[in-house]
């Protein structure tokens, strides 16, 4: 390096490096070796390194979006569920109203014949309807609660990409289902 500066600070060139490289200290052979490897490594990056990059970052983003599409889609699948739970409720409360609405009927033709008769049987078919309509009103609970618990465990096993063990999987049920209500 002293050599250098010696050699910029002198203001005599030396004969054998009369060029301008030369007499900026460039080794003509060096740079020639140097861009040689350098265009090596460049096709070697290009033909191995970047295709195999470029492919897994592709995966990766069309793994991101398959998962947001589940997602949605599941979202999408419990927004129906529970409009169907709705409209299920509705048809149920509508038969119980006309069970009931029946019943009454049947009682008042009864009372024409016989009152203590009528007042028996009105009793048995109030008592049947109200059995029915808890029968129906339990199993569309049930069946509400199990798909609940389906889709969350569906949807918590998509978007953490993994399933979880059945202490984080109960809670997260419990708290999806709390939310839902």
């Amino acid at each position: 390096m002293y050599q250098t500066f010696i050699q910029f600070a002198s203001t005599e060139a030396p004969a054998e490096k009369a060029d301008l490289f030369g007499s900026l200290g460039i080794d003509w052979t060096l740079l020639v070796i140097q861009t040689v490897a350098f265009l090596v490594l460049m096709w070697f990056l290009g033909k191995y390194v970047y295709p195999a990059l470029s492919r897994s970052l592709d995966k990766r983003e069309a793994d991101i979006e398959a998962a947001n599409k589940a997602a949605v889609e599941t979202e999408k699948n419990a927004l129906k569920t529970q409009a169907e739970i709705k409209k299920l409720l509705t048809e149920a409360r509508k038969e119980a109203g006309e069970i009931v609405a029946t019943a009454k009927e049947e009682a008042t033709s009864m009372v024409a014949n016989a009152e203590e008769k009528s007042k028996t049987q009105s009793e048995r078919i109030v008592a049947q309807a109200q059995e029915s309509i808890a029968k129906e009103v339990l199993a569309a609970k049930r069946d509400l609660h199990n798909e609940t618990i389906e889709l969350v465990a569906l949807a918590t096993e998509k978007v953490v990409g993994k399933a979880v063990d059945a202490k984080i999987d109960a809670k997260l049920i419990k708290s999806a289902i709390e939310e839902s209500k």
